[in-house]
């Protein structure tokens, strides 16, 4: 069995990592590696693929889009899982490092770096894309996007405080000590591994407390995206499916009457193009001075994306990996659509 199939099984079960690795298109690098330590890129492949089956089960839509395609013999090539974090600008975010780097902490030992940096001003946010250095067309980016509290009203940053001030580190010894090891090695032991990805997953949810409804609402009303990271976390906010034709998909998932967005998002560059559905619908707890209240608010949702190929000032013909500020935005103003 190689080790990708190994870790993923070992958090999703047997069954479930079959399905999983049967549906994504994984280079042929990724699956050969059988014994010995488990690579970098492997485990990073198996933490990709543990998020995805996550953010299926919590996307219905997308999940039924995926299963659509593999039903018709094709694959899902995953580009990139996104992210949300709070920046208080000036310490923590409770026991967990500031903003991105509370991710950086981890996608870099796992070979990882920034490719760009991405203003998302109209939000008062930032966004980072995460590039696997040894495989960066086949292994899933992250985009990490930050919320700068220090931008809003001083009522909104107090609220935040009283939010995100709870949040917890879910890395443990078993994740620093793998993390630990591929960094200095690239590297770690099979047993290592497994014990470190349930940790590393751990991370990529919400880790702070319970929230208040008021506090949620005042979060809502000077930024959708504040109040979406209070009910939703470091969850990934969307998945991102790369398809030759993201207007072809778009026309065909319209003609089905499905929620997705009324136009392509297309960069400056012209060569990325975006769209997705509508955020799904949750339902979520909230505590309230009679006790608690349950609201529905939105959640995740799924994404496609077409990348074109071009020749680079060195003259190599490479995929165009970027992205684009205007159409990052356009996206994240899915979950407020939803």
């Amino acid at each position: 069995m190689s080790h990708l199939s190994t870790l993923v099984a070992s958090v999703r079960g047997q069954k479930a990592a079959t399905a999983i690795l049967d549906v994504l298109d994984i280079a042929p690098v990724l699956t050969a590696e059988t014994d010995g330590p488990v690579s970098r890129a492997v485990f990073a492949m198996a933490l990709n693929a543990a998020l995805f089956h996550d953010v299926m089960n919590r996307v219905p839509l997308g999940a039924a889009y995926v299963t659509e395609r593999r039903a018709e013999g094709h694959k899902i090539l995953f580009d990139h899982g996104a992210l949300r974090t709070i920046d208080f600008g000036d310490g923590p975010t409770g026991a967990l490092p500031a903003g991105h780097l509370a991710f950086a902490r981890i996608l870099a030992p796992l070979g990882y770096a920034v490719a760009d940096v991405y203003p998302l001003d109209r939000l008062k946010m930032t966004g980072r894309a995460y590039a696997h250095l040894d495989l960066p067309e086949a292994i899933p980016q992250f985009f990490v996007s930050e919320l700068h509290v220090q931008r809003f009203s001083p009522a909104f940053q107090v609220i935040a405080h009283a939010v995100f001030d709870s949040s917890a580190d879910p890395l443990g010894a078993a994740a620093r000590a793998a993390l630990e090891a591929f960094a200095a090695q690239g590297a770690c032991d099979l047993d290592q591994a497994r014990a470190a990805l349930p940790e590393v997953i751990a991370a990529f949810a919400r880790t702070h407390g319970p929230l208040r409804l008021e506090h949620y609402e005042a979060l809502k009303a000077e930024s959708a995206e504040a109040a979406w990271i209070a009910t939703e976390g470091q969850a990934f906010n969307h998945a991102t499916d790369r398809v030759p034709d993201v207007q072809a998909v778009s026309d065909a998932q319209k003609a089905l009457g499905r929620p997705i967005k009324d136009a392509v998002e297309i960069s400056g560059s012209g060569r990325v193009r975006q769209t997705a559905f509508k955020a799904q619908p949750v339902t979520r707890a909230f505590v309230t001075d009679a006790g608690e209240e349950s609201r529905v608010v939105p959640g995740s949702f799924h994404e496609f994306i077409s990348r074109d190929r071009f020749v680079d000032a060195h003259g190599v013909e490479r995929l165009d990996l970027r992205f684009d500020s205007g159409n990052a935005q356009g996206i994240f103003k899915m979950t407020e659509a939803a």
